[in-house]
């Protein structure tokens, strides 16, 4: 059984920067395509980005393109999301979540295996 851990939220301005982390254990995340989704009250939960298992390969919803960076330390088992030029509109509760790599690539929520609690991301205007 795989926990995730996200960390580094809060409340920002917006065109300022925050860095999201996603601490794994209880499993190598090695074994896991690795994604951040997110979601404000009433809506559904949606895909940010996500990585491969060696990092080579990301992909990212065309609303953060350019703007937010996935990446992954498979010693510390951690992923991270570089949040760029923040708008008021990226405010929502951020979750991690992982896939085994065998299943292949999906940006849909319900084809991931494990999830964090999620991490507030506020961003004033």
């Amino acid at each position: 059984q795989v926990q995730l851990v996200e960390s580094g939220g809060g409340l920002v301005q917006a065109g300022n920067s925050l860095r999201l982390s996603c601490a794994a254990s209880g499993g190598s995340a090695n074994n896991f395509r690795m994604a951040w989704f997110r979601q404000v009250p009433g809506k559904e939960r949606e895909f940010v980005a996500e990585i491969s298992r060696s990092g080579s390969s990301t992909n990212y919803a065309d609303s953060v393109k350019g703007r937010f960076t996935i990446s992954r330390d498979n010693a510390k088992d951690t992923v991270y999301l570089q949040m760029n030029i923040l708008k008021p509109e990226d405010t929502a509760l951020y979750y991690c979540a992982a896939r085994y790599w065998t299943l292949g690539v999906t940006t849909r929520a319900t084809g991931y295996n494990y999830w964090g609690q999620g991490t507030q991301v506020t961003v004033s205007s």
